[in-house]
């Protein structure tokens, strides 16, 4: 469905979006309170529903479910993923003020290596048709590692970009405020905030790999690939806001995930003899999440119980 026209026009949006963000929200250093971050994500998450509205009316039911189905199984990885965020924020002090503007960059970047993924993936699936088995197996794999895998504390700081960043660049000792590059001396020096957002970057490559199969398995329509990972991903600033005080209590979202992607993982392998309609697999991805969600609400972790990365492939 993805014609020149409304890819333009799609990307014109994603960049009005940004510019509005970093030049008028973001242009004010502020910590962004509860008010603001669930204004924030209500409009993100409305601006999704109503383009998934509008993929219904105009490409049809099956298309309209398939976006919704990507979106989801997109939102759900993103808060999985927000507690990688909070764990290199806190392990690397970085000031609420900065925040915001951190994670603004970090999704510009995310954004294009994405839609470089997205494209690869696209051209090998038409070239290979057999690579939706390897990445239905690798789905499967990540499913069953996330549940299974020893938990570890998060040590970003012993991330290799940053490592090698640190040794190869004249980088300032104390943060520069906001400034990712600061002049000294007439020589330029990266900050600690610039490594840092490396590391920021380096990990949502790594996230990427598993949530963008994820999608092809439910569309090999790479403008609803695209669209539901663009969405997922523009509300991730304002909904780890919201979300930060309490990502620690989502105990079982990790287990649903683990079953959501075990389940596309087999719906892929298994298309040529199974076929799973579209409606029955929006319906099941949404009720796994939904019960990890309310078993963590009901049965929440016990006070005293230390922070830990969801385990990740």
């Amino acid at each position: 469905m993805g014609t020149p026209f409304l890819w333009i026009a799609f990307n014109l949006f994603v960049l009005v979006a940004i510019a509005f963000d970093l030049g008028v929200v973001s242009r004010r250093l502020h910590k962004v309170g509860l008010r603001e971050a669930g204004v924030t994500s209500l409009l993100w998450i409305g601006l999704a529903v109503l383009f998934g509205i509008g993929v219904l009316h105009y490409s049809g039911y099956q298309r309209g479910i398939e976006f919704f189905t990507g979106y989801l199984i997109e939102k759900a990885l993103s808060v999985d993923n927000l507690f990688l965020f909070l764990v290199i924020f806190r392990t690397f002090g970085i000031d609420e003020r900065f925040q915001h503007r951190m994670l603004e960059w970090g999704i510009i970047g995310a954004l294009v290596m994405r839609g470089l993924m997205i494209l690869a993936g696209t051209e090998l699936i038409e070239r290979f048709s057999w690579i939706m088995y390897v990445f239905g197996a690798f789905l499967i794999y990540a499913g069953i590692h996330m549940l299974i895998a020893k938990k570890e504390t998060i040590r970003p700081e012993r991330n290799s970009l940053f490592r090698f960043a640190s040794r190869h660049l004249r980088v300032t000792h104390d943060y520069q405020g906001e400034h990712f590059f600061v002049r000294v001396a007439g020589k330029l020096y990266a900050t600690p905030l610039f490594l840092v957002l490396l590391v920021v970057e380096a990990t949502d490559v790594t996230l990427a790999i598993d949530s963008i199969p994820a999608v092809f398995g439910i569309t090999r329509d790479p403008f609803i690939v695209y669209t539901s990972n663009v969405f997922a991903i523009l509300g991730l600033r304002a909904l780890y806001f919201l979300l930060a005080g309490v990502l620690n209590r989502l105990r079982f979202l990790t287990l649903g995930l683990s079953f959501v992607l075990c389940f596309i993982g087999g719906k892929m392998i298994a298309e040529p003899w199974l076929h799973i309609p579209e409606h029955i697999s929006l319906l099941l991805v949404a009720g796994i999440l939904l019960l990890a969600m309310t078993a963590s609400l009901l049965f929440p972790s016990p006070p005293d119980t230390k922070p830990v990365s969801p385990p990740r492939t």
